[in-house]
């Protein structure tokens, strides 16, 4: 589950990217994880109804939690974290009992990738800062990670509300088939797939915009959507290969990623 709306070791003592008012880094203590699942519990469970346990803290927790790497992005002049995503990688999922979107679709496909994989997941956005550039700021952070580490392959979720019904992700759901799909060695299969439009129309399609920012990256929808009953969305499963990269947003992020230390134990 990802909307734009996922135990971590020290990357560095400062952000390593920057923006004039956002900065991305990874959490580097507990106080700044718990951080990230309180925003993540007040935008699934607050605003998407999600049934979560939070706990005395409210925070959104998991089996996955320990075994990724918390990215977020703070802001500067208030010093609250206003976006966080979880990277899971190929050599952590294990620990975890696999990959987070294991529990939505058939992942036999991502064990034949060649190279080194990585999900990212949960990705949220406080509500008021769901602009291009908190995303834009998620995403060099992403490519300083990649780049260090050497991936080839970033998969994740991109969600879709079903609160009209369904007509809205029907419609997105359409033109990505048109465009933006994979070729069937790269497909996977939802476990519980989206039902079938009900024959209503969306009167104005917008594509979330992390489904738009996996798509302007050069990744392809993987197969039709699950069907997420607890979240009431569509999810996508996006897949994309690092060599593929869109030029324009390669040159705007890799060429921005900054060189970080290695992660000892999560890399």
């Amino acid at each position: 589950m990802s909307v734009f709306i996922e135990k971590s070791t020290v990357l560095a003592d400062t952000p390593f990217a920057a923006a004039p008012r956002f900065a991305v880094a990874f959490a580097r203590t507990a106080e700044e994880i718990l951080e990230t699942q309180q925003l993540r519990y007040r935008i699934f469970a607050g605003e998407l109804g999600a049934e979560i346990d939070g706990g005395e803290h409210g925070a959104d927790r998991d089996q996955y939690d320990p075994w990724c790497e918390h990215l977020t992005v703070r802001d500067t002049d208030s010093g609250r974290i206003v976006a966080c995503t979880r990277l899971l990688t190929d050599a952590m999922a294990p620990n975890a009992g696999g990959f987070y979107s294991s529990g939505e679709f058939d992942l036999a496909m991502v064990d034949s990738l060649p190279g080194r994989v990585m999900e990212i997941g949960r990705t949220c956005v406080d509500r008021d800062y769901r602009s291009g550039a908190v995303i834009a700021v998620l995403w060099q952070g992403i490519a300083a990670y990649i780049t260090q580490h050497g991936y080839d392959y970033l998969f994740g979720c991109a969600s879709i509300g079903l609160e009209d019904g369904g007509a809205q992700a029907h419609a997105i759901l359409q033109q990505i088939k048109g465009r933006y799909m994979a070729p069937d060695y790269h497909r996977v299969r939802p476990y519980y797939p989206l039902p079938a439009a009900d024959g209503r129309t969306a009167e104005k399609v917008r594509m979330p915009p992390l489904l738009k920012a996996y798509l302007s990256l050069g990744a392809k929808a993987c197969g039709e959507a699950y069907w997420d009953r607890e979240f009431n969305c569509a999810d996508v499963f996006m897949l994309l290969n690092v060599s593929d990269l869109n030029p324009r947003y390669a040159r705007h992020f890799l060429d921005r990623a900054p060189s970080v230390e290695a992660t000892a134990g999560h890399a």
